[in-house]
């Protein structure tokens, strides 16, 4: 039997869910926005190391590797005994485009057939949770008709849960009557700290949170460094976020993740189990999605589950963001 980790309620509706998933973004290898090439046996290992360590949820999505992602999650999960919940994504299509580049499409048609294509990925009957996976600022679809086409799949039993990425309260509140929204995942890290803004809506419409990137692409972890960044295969999406991984901000960004490592050893633990420690600090987050290419990368990153961090170490925290400068947003929780 795997150790059983802490659970946490999602939103209202939803089940209690392990405080950490596995993300597979990097799995799906090279994609316009891909981490680089990716072995698929190293990809299955990670996974199932994540759920040996007693993870109880995947996330994922079409888009990742245009497909490869899922299939690659699928074929890990296949005869499990006691298979995870499989979370995916849906809107970014590439399918008629000659570059194919994934961009933000959420037409009701597009909705269904990626639904359609992601259960077939997953080989499943049903998603466990659907989510748009940015908004639709291209094809002029209005939000209504698309959470609504997502209400229909809930009902027809395609999709157990509903969700949305990368919404803000204006876009939440135009679903919210439709259908309720089960999950908002956004961007949440101690870089990214600007979606602790939507945490008390989130609160009060029985929604749950499910952070992505809790560790900032690997940058808040101690193996992260200049020559590392430098070294990055040239398909790896972080050289075109120069906001974060560029200078002068790198600088600040590493200087913030040093800052953790006196709070690390004090608990035996690495500077990214701090990181996600730190988002899973907030009051209204239910999990945080942390991505792994390898199974000595779960090792790393599995014990952020067990880790409370104090008062005086939230303190120590918020300290460090104001005397660097790193990031945007709320520094404590």
């Amino acid at each position: 039997m795997p150790p059983a980790l802490p659970k946490r309620r999602l939103g209202r509706d939803g089940p209690a869910i392990t405080t950490l998933g596995f993300g597979a973004w990097a799995v799906g290898g090279p994609w316009a926005f891909g981490w680089g090439p990716q072995d698929d046996a190293d990809s299955v290992a990670a996974i199932r190391r994540a759920l040996e360590h007693g993870v109880g949820w995947i996330d994922t999505a079409g888009a990742y590797g245009l497909g490869h992602s899922e299939e690659v999650v699928g074929r890990a999960v296949r005869w499990l005994d006691e298979p995870p919940l499989l979370f995916t994504k849906c809107g970014m299509v590439w399918r008629d485009q000659r570059d194919r580049v994934p961009r933000p499409n959420l037409r009701p048609e597009e909705i269904r057939r990626d639904c359609e294509e992601s259960l077939r990925r997953l080989n499943v009957e049903r998603i466990d949770l659907l989510q748009f996976h940015w908004p639709d600022t291209r094809t002029g679809t209005p939000a209504e008709e698309s959470w609504g086409a997502m209400a229909e799949l809930v009902a027809e039993g395609k999709v157990r849960w509903a969700g949305v990425s990368n919404f803000d309260v204006a876009l939440l509140e135009r679903c919210e009557p439709i259908h309720h929204v089960d999950v908002l995942q956004p961007p949440f890290n101690l870089v990214q700290r600007d979606a602790a803004d939507l945490l008390g809506w989130c609160r009060a419409n029985g929604t749950g949170v499910i952070a992505y990137s809790p560790m900032m692409s690997g940058l808040l972890t101690e193996r992260f460094s200049r020559e590392r960044m430098r070294g990055l295969d040239p398909g790896d999406w972080r050289h075109g976020m120069t906001d974060v991984f560029g200078e002068p901000a790198l600088g600040r960004n590493l200087a913030l993740r040093d800052a953790l490592r006196p709070i690390a050893e004090r608990h035996g633990a690495t500077t990214g189990e701090v990181a996600i420690a730190w988002v899973l600090a907030w009051r209204g987050v239910t999990g945080a999605i942390v991505g792994a290419r390898t199974p000595e990368q779960v090792d790393g990153w599995i014990g952020a589950a067990a880790l409370r961090l104090d008062d005086a170490e939230l303190d120590a925290i918020a300290e460090a963001v104001a005397a660097t400068g790193a990031g945007s947003g709320p520094a404590r929780p």
